[in-house]
């Protein structure tokens, strides 16, 4: 009981002269860990051979974890803003380091049941927990550069891929002398398989207890040097009053900015998922012909979406806090909209454009994740921002199952994996086109909320003191 109470939100008051700027690493540590789902495709093919199952049998496991992500932290998300971020953090790193290890032994029992209980629901949890654990906590700290910060943390966990990929495919290499990790049709052994989420899964609970160690929330009354709340006032859209996550759903205000984040990320994963085969088609010259594009540099492709999606989670993010955060989804949108009519349309000409095209998508895409605390924190204030990004994560639930539905179905009905070209995205494309308008005209509708919303100020200043 005594270490547990280490966890609780009075132990976790920071003392006078702490840095804030100790807290977006903290943050990081979480989401760099569980940014880890979006590297499942590294050993995708091995799982195959070992269940011998479908590519679909076993990606369900990916859609399983992303669908309990946005179960989780929507109904997670009021105890998350009532125990603390360093209580939830860590109840985050303990879901997401028993689902490797009990996916670990699923994979050893050949039981891909097990797999789907451990890194689908156990994991999701983890990961629904540990995405919004650190939201609020960084908005009150930052409360002059709300994007930045929130920014610094979501960067996480699209750049965690990028150390995952790699270290999965090393380790793979280390447990297995038959798998080539330079080769893509390599395929690992069930015992190395068994190895790599062990090593996840342990490794990443260390990592993680960073984060939870140095987390801490502002005391009562704290602000930053030179900041004055009068300047945050005068900007619009930005409440000076407290939303209720029970009220917040009640109002037109979060379902506008539920839709637009459907909309922007159903258009990222659209090309999210489908990037190596994309590339490689729009430049195949005849139907079922070779692509002039290898398959190397598909890989490299992905690659540079994964950079672009991470970047754009910072930089966009930031660039909010100078602009605003409606103007911002507006660029998402409307923007998002002529690059993909240009992808559809120009895209197959050249190389580099279609590159071009598809990683200022892609930025848009991770912008709208990392941009998205902030805009909750304008409409509703900081009262139970995380509890309300925790609902609005549903989106993302839905969006991810809905971009990859929409590119597939169109895909399948236009012939086989290997023998498409360009022609057969655009009418996918197009649709993407539209998702995007009807986003763009929900963040036009979004004003301020009405009064008949907030929270008296006297129920939020007991929380508080609470």
């Amino acid at each position: 009981m005594g270490f547990l109470s280490v966890l609780d939100r009075e132990h976790t008051i920071a003392p006078p002269g702490y840095s804030r700027w100790l807290i977006p690493p903290a943050a990081l540590a979480v989401h760099l860990c569980i940014g880890q789902a979006y590297a499942t495709s590294v050993y995708k093919t091995s799982m195959i051979k070992h269940f011998d199952a479908s590519q679909t049998a076993i990606g369900v496991t990916f859609s399983i974890a992303i669908v309990m992500l946005g179960l989780s932290a929507a109904i997670g998300g009021t105890w998350v803003e009532r125990n603390g971020p360093r209580k939830s953090m860590f109840v985050s790193a303990c879901f997401w380091s028993t689902g490797f290890l009990v996916g670990a032994l699923g994979i050893g029992t050949t039981q891909l049941w097990l797999v789907y209980l451990g890194y689908g629901v156990i994991g999701g949890i983890g990961l629904g927990i540990g995405y919004i654990s650190p939201v609020s906590t960084l908005i009150k700290w930052f409360p002059d550069r709300p994007g930045l910060a929130t920014g610094l943390a979501i960067m996480g966990f699209g750049g965690g891929a990028l150390v995952a990929s790699p270290l999965s495919r090393q380790l793979l290499s280390l447990y297995d002398d038959g798998y080539d990790s330079n080769v893509s049709t390599s395929v690992a052994g069930g015992s190395a398989l068994v190895a790599l989420f062990l090593t996840l899964g342990i490794g990443y609970f260390v990592i993680m207890m960073f984060g939870v160690v140095n987390i801490r929330v502002p005391a009562e009354g704290w602000k930053p040097d030179g900041f004055d709340p009068s300047q945050v006032k005068a900007k619009a859209l930005v409440t000076t009053s407290n939303v209720s996550a029970a009220n917040a759903i009640k109002t037109p205000q979060f379902w506008l900015l539920w839709v637009v984040l459907l909309c922007n990320v159903t258009a990222g994963i659209g090309i999210l998922e489908q990037a190596s085969p994309m590339i490689q088609d729009f430049f195949r010259g005849d139907v079922g012909g070779k692509s002039t594009v290898a398959v190397g540099a598909a890989a490299g492709f992905v690659g540079l979406l994964s950079i672009f999606n991470m970047a754009g989670r910072f930089a966009w993010s930031s660039t909010s806090d100078v602009i605003g955060r409606k103007p911002i989804y507006a660029l998402y949108l409307g923007v998002g909209i002529i690059f993909y009519l240009l992808l559809a349309t120009v895209g197959h000409n050249s190389t580099a454009l279609f590159v071009l095209f598809a990683a200022v998508i892609l930025s848009f895409y991770g912008g709208g994740f990392a941009t998205v605390p902030a805009y909750l924190r304008d409409l509703f204030g900081t009262y139970q921002v995380g509890a309300i990004h925790g609902r609005l994560l549903t989106a993302w639930s839905v969006a991810g199952v809905a971009g990859p539905l929409i590119i597939n179905g169109f895909l399948d009905r236009e012939g086989k994996p290997g023998t498409l070209t360009a022609e057969a995205y655009r009418p996918a494309l197009f649709t993407m086109v539209g998702v995007l308008a009807v986003g763009f005209v929900a963040n036009l509708l979004i004003r301020p909320v009405a009064d008949r919303f907030h929270e008296p100020s006297q129920t939020t200043a007991a929380e508080a003191a609470k």
